[in-house]
């Protein structure tokens, strides 16, 4: 599942329009990313918005992975994001 924290009808048009393989939670209220302690009330670049974060979490809601940026341009490195798929033994995309 991935969540974007905007408002906007065209994310939904996206989404809907790009038949992606997984859920996406458009967080309007941006309640989730809140919670999950990613939202930062300015950035750089945006007022209001998200860090980039990468959260992989097992069958039994657990935490096995965590990703959260410190700035709007980091994310993490696609090796690390696939070798804890695979270690978690789930399919990557």
């Amino acid at each position: 599942m991935a969540i974007v924290a905007q408002r906007s009808e065209k994310v939904r048009r996206y989404i809907e329009d790009a038949g992606l393989p997984f859920n996406i939670l458009v967080d309007d209220s941006r309640a989730v990313i809140k919670a999950y302690g990613v939202w930062h009330r300015v950035g750089l670049d945006a007022w209001d918005i998200s860090r980039p974060a990468l959260f992989l979490i097992d069958p039994a809601r657990t935490v096995q992975y965590l990703f959260v940026a410190s700035r709007q341009d980091e994310f993490a490195a696609h090796e690390d994001v696939l070798a804890n798929v695979a270690g978690l033994g789930l399919r990557s995309l």
